[in-house]
């Protein structure tokens, strides 16, 4: 999504797989605002009533959300055509493009930058960070939500010999990068950028809990209490992201 990035993610994972992915496997026909949740907690980190641009906006989850809790002002940016048309569809304004220096120009300066689950699909994420960040008024704040590759599911199955991709979640195909705590914050703060707080989420819908014991023998109900248990008192282990709220650091 930064200057001169075309491929695909989901064109180039297939293989992975061995069947395409779909482009609109993350939309939602629920708008989730559990603070609990990545868009509930991203919300929680956008000033009130502010102008919020999202890189990466997808399908418009997480735009809606904001909306909603934050009566924020939300421009997307997608470069998927389903995805972005999909955003538009449910009333969000995007820009069907990837974010370039040259929009700076004509989207002015913003409140707050989301990216939403997007750093770990590109290979380089640091350009597209400070591209994104560049578009901030003073005292603006970034909004950033990743996969958290130390997940007690990734540990298991490490531990048993497998690294396998799948359709949407921690192990989606299209990542490039993973994260813990440590290094996402590490990664931060050597990009220039000073961390306000991070919080992990409880992910009560990664694939995982409807396939593995004992969880799929559980209603829904006991399950999603227990999820959100475990990921509050062990939140490193079983939080599924980790949504951080930083700041460029001053020059």
């Amino acid at each position: 999504m930064s200057d001169g990035m075309s491929d695909n993610p989901d064109a180039n994972a297939w293989a992975f797989l061995s069947k395409p992915l779909d482009p609109l496997r993350y939309a939602s026909s629920i708008i989730n605002t559990d603070p609990r949740e990545a868009a509930g907690l991203i919300a929680g980190f956008v000033p009130m009533e502010g102008r919020v641009l999202e890189v990466g906006c997808g399908t418009g989850d997480v735009a809606l959300v904001v909306q909603e809790l934050r009566r924020a002002r939300v421009v997307g940016v997608e470069p998927d055509a389903e995805r972005a048309n999909l955003a538009k569809r449910r009333g969000i304004e995007v820009i069907h493009a990837y974010l370039t220096s040259e929009l700076a120009g004509t989207l002015g300066s913003f409140d707050a930058v989301i990216f939403a689950d997007v750093l770990e699909h590109v290979a380089d994420p640091l350009p597209l960070l400070h591209l994104g960040c560049s578009f901030l008024a003073p005292r603006g704040v970034a909004v950033i939500s990743v996969p958290n590759v130390a997940h007690w599911s990734v540990r298991w199955a490490l531990l048993r010999g497998h690294f396998d991709y799948d359709e949407f979640g921690i192990m989606d195909a299209t990542h490039l990068r993973w994260f813990t705590a440590d290094s996402i914050l590490l990664w931060l703060r050597n990009s220039g950028l000073d961390v306000h707080a991070i919080r992990q989420t409880a992910g009560t819908n990664l694939p995982v809990y409807d396939r593995s014991w004992p969880w799929r023998w559980l209603n829904e109900y006991r399950r999603v209490w227990m999820i959100r248990l475990l990921a509050k008192r062990w939140p490193l282990l079983f939080g599924a992201q980790h949504v951080i709220c930083a700041a460029p650091r001053p020059r």
